[in-house]
Parts: structure tokens; sequence; C-alpha cells
């Protein structure tokens, strides 16, 4: 099939089968995050869902044994595309389509990518992220949550903070220390576990957001079978590193992100109007078009990364820069966003202010952590200046 092909396809399914409601801005509440505990506000949220994955479109580039539809990167971006052309929602978020998926499609065995790659491709699971630990963040190798071997299983002790999504989480990717004795990168295992397993208890961290999406998670004598290590045990480091890329990648845009359901000139359009067919607002309108101009321009260099590395499939030290950059046009795109709609961003509660107004407001102030998140901007800088552009020490 031709790509043109392809596309007169694409654009007839997801006209075909995407609900009205699924082409409007997504809500806070109505994102779609799957898991076993997951309650559907929404009911079109998982109609979408569950026909997105059905059509293997959730994880459109993993192998089709894995729930997913096996394209390629011209045919993944055209599904984007089209999906943007419709507005369409993005029918499944987590870490397990960015994060704990893909790592495991390179370094997990075939029972474990059997087991959950399926579940993950049609929300089925919520997973969440073992890393920092409170004396182990940015020096994230020190970490001293420890697992001991018995008989066939692991007793992890130890306590992980800033666990996203763990309150709603059924499984989790863990990184525990497994040989207190060799060096701190070399003693590290990366294991599965169901968040249901006896001894584990979470407490939401509270954000100015309003929202808790983080928590500190403590493990109490939690025993895990020895075969969810994933790739080999005391090498757990090299996933960790890996699965960091991925999320970088995933954080700041560079794997193709998701539809936009509303364009930054939409918006201003919508609070501040038009005067002879152009936005009135003269400094605005420039600085939307710049932004614009540098998404575009960030969107084609991301594009032709994945072609350059579809050999390997796999992130490189760039989603350092694609992390660091896609983070501060995020950051810069609620800025204007904050511009355009004025003080109606800058609602709470009450009368007066729509429900994606509100949502807005929230988001506005989530993304200071962007630049934090999955590594502070400063982490990435050095990671550049070392490994992309070879600078010396």
């Amino acid at each position: 099939m031709s790509l043109d092909e392809f596309r007169e396809e694409t654009r007839a399914w997801l006209e075909e089968n995407c609900p009205t409601s699924m082409r409007t801005p997504m809500p806070q509440d109505e994102y779609p995050g799957g898991g076993r505990r997951m309650q559907y506000k929404n009911p079109d949220t998982k109609i979408w869902m569950d026909r997105m994955a059905e059509k293997g479109f959730t994880v459109p580039i993993w192998p089709r044994e894995y729930g997913g539809a096996g394209l390629n990167s011209n045919e993944a971006r055209v599904l984007r595309e089209e999906m943007s052309r419709i507005h369409a929602r993005t029918p499944l978020v987590g870490m397990g389509l960015s994060m704990i998926g893909p790592a495991l499609l390179e370094y997990g065995n075939e029972e474990q990518k059997a087991e959950h790659l399926p579940k993950i491709a049609r929300g089925e699971i919520w997973w969440c992220q073992g890393y920092s630990e409170p004396n182990s963040g940015s020096d994230l190798a020190s970490l001293q949550t420890k697992a001991i071997v018995d008989g066939d299983d692991y007793i992890i002790n130890g306590q992980k903070i800033w666990t996203s999504g763990a309150d709603n989480a059924d499984w989790i990717f863990c990184l525990v220390r497994t040989d207190f004795e060799a060096p701190k990168h070399n003693g590290i295992t990366f294991i599965l576990f169901d968040m249901t397993s006896p001894g584990v208890s979470v407490k939401p961290i509270k954000l100015i957001s309003g929202l808790s999406p983080f928590c500190e998670t403590f493990f109490n004598d939690v025993r895990v079978p020895r075969k969810n290590v994933v790739s080999n045990v005391n090498e757990g480091w090299t996933v960790a590193k890996r699965l960091l890329q991925y999320e970088r990648t995933m954080i700041g845009g560079g794997g193709g992100g998701g539809p936009r359901t509303q364009s930054l000139a939409e918006i201003a359009d919508k609070y501040i109007g038009k005067q002879d067919g152009k936005l009135s607002d003269r400094n605005l309108r420039e600085e939307i078009t710049q932004h614009s101009m540098d998404d575009r321009a960030f969107g084609l260099t991301v594009q032709r990364n994945q072609e350059e590395s579809q050999s390997t499939k796999a992130p490189s030290f760039v989603s350092s820069m694609f992390k660091m950059y896609g983070t501060e046009q995020n950051k810069t795109r609620y800025e204007l966003m904050l511009k355009s709609m004025g003080s109606q961003m800058l609602g709470w509660e009450g009368e007066g202010f729509g429900s994606s107004e509100l949502t807005q407001t929230r988001a506005w102030l989530r993304t200071k952590a962007n630049s934090i998140e999955g590594g502070t901007t400063e982490v990435q800088l050095n990671i550049i200046a070392k490994r992309v552009l070879g600078l010396p020490d």
C-alpha cells in the first residue's frame, strides 16, 4: 500500500470511528490512562481507546504480535497528521506506552513481552516508575532500596519518591540495589512488580496545581518473583539509562507527540479576536507565529532523527536535546495561552470560568515542572555537551 493510499484509508477510518466528543479539548478528568481501576467519566473515552487499540493505533509502531499496528515511521506520521486534522484526542497515555513498553521491546525476554505489552496496548495496566528516592534524585545511582534473594523471590525494602501516578498504578518498574559491594552503577537491578503486592504503600504529594500526580512509595518486605528482573541482575543501570532516554523523548515531544485539539492561533482568535482578518494584537501574533515556526522546525528535526535511527528504533543521547528544547517549547506555549486568555486562565474555582479554562490554569502551573522532571535542564545540557557535542570535561 502506498503512503497516499494509507492516508486515505486512515482518514476514512478515523472519520467513521472517532466519537464527536473525542474531537474536543481534553479535560483533566478525562485523561485516558487506562488501568484496572480506571473510571471513565465520559464513556466515549473508553470507546475511543478500545477502537484504537483494536486497530493497533494506541502503539502504532509496535509489532502486531504485541498489540501494535506494525507501522513504519512515515505511516505513524500520517496517522498523527490525520488525527490532528480532525482534532482527535490521544486515545491512551501513560508510562506503559512511552517508557516501560519500549524498554521491554528492547530488553525484555519473550515471556515478559507476551505478558505485559498487549495489556499496555489495550490500556489494561497503568504503570508507574520507581526511580528517585529522598536522597537519590539527580544522583540516581546512589539509590538504596534493596532487594535480597529468598528462594525464587526477592524481598524488597526501601522508599521511592515523585512516583507519578503510584496511587492509581497497577504495576511498577523499579530500580533496586542487589549488590552493595559493587561500584554504585554496577549493583543495580531493574525489576517489575504488582502494586497490590503485600508491603507496598503509597502517599500522594499535593502540588501547586491542586493535583497529586506524584507520590511517596514505600516497600516493606515486598516479595517479588526473581523472574520479573528485566535483562540481567546487577545490570539494571543499562536498562535504566535507556528508559530515561525514552522518558526524555516523551516529555519533550520527541516521540512525535499527540495531536493537539486546539492551536494557539485558535485560542487567541477566541479570546482576543481578529481585525482585518488577522489577530488584533500584533505583538502576540508575532510571538504565536514564531512559536509555530519553532514547533514546525522541531517536528521536522524529530522526523529526521526517526528516519536516521530506523535501524535501531531506539533513542540516543539526542533525546536530551529533545527533552530540553521540547519542554521549553511547551512552557512557552502555555505562557502564550495565558497572554491570549488573560484572566480567564487564572481562575481556580467558582462562577465565570469554564471547565476547559480551569483545566488550562492547572496545566499552566504543571508545566513549571517540565524543566525538572525526567532529568533537569542542567543535567540535559551536560549530557548534550559530553555525549552529543563531544566537549571535554
